[in-house]
């Protein structure tokens, strides 16, 4: 038996708005642009996608699940993520290596320290 990981789901007020923000910071292509769900890839052929789906409720706690991202230049990358609308988000991390972010309806993620070169 084997799995392939197809793509992850994330519930969003606005899919589409939500979906662009992640792909303009992903630099990452549409392949679904239905009004009930909305989804990236990294190219149109590759996985794994994020499709984002509809829900009327604005989000209340914690991820249980979030994504973490490794740059070569941490700084610039939040630096350039938050020019884009991403926020800074406390999640009781206190001083790391990482910085912890939220998209635009609040979602956390990791932006980890540079890539040693």
């Amino acid at each position: 038996m084997s799995l392939e990981w197809e793509q992850t789901i994330v519930d969003a007020r606005d899919p589409r708005g939500l979906g662009l923000w992640w792909r303009d910071a992903l630099g990452w292509v549409v392949v679904n642009d239905d009004p009930d769900e909305f989804e990236i890839r990294p190219t149109a052929d590759r996985l794994p996608g994020l499709l984002f789906v509809p829900v009327s409720e604005p989000k209340a706690s914690k991820n249980r699940l979030h994504l973490d991202f490794r740059p070569d230049d941490r700084d610039g990358e939040v630096n350039r993520l938050l020019a884009l609308g991403a926020t800074r988000a406390d999640v009781g991390q206190g001083e790391q290596t990482w910085i912890v972010l939220g998209d635009p309806e609040g979602n956390e993620f990791c932006v980890l320290g540079s890539r040693a070169l």
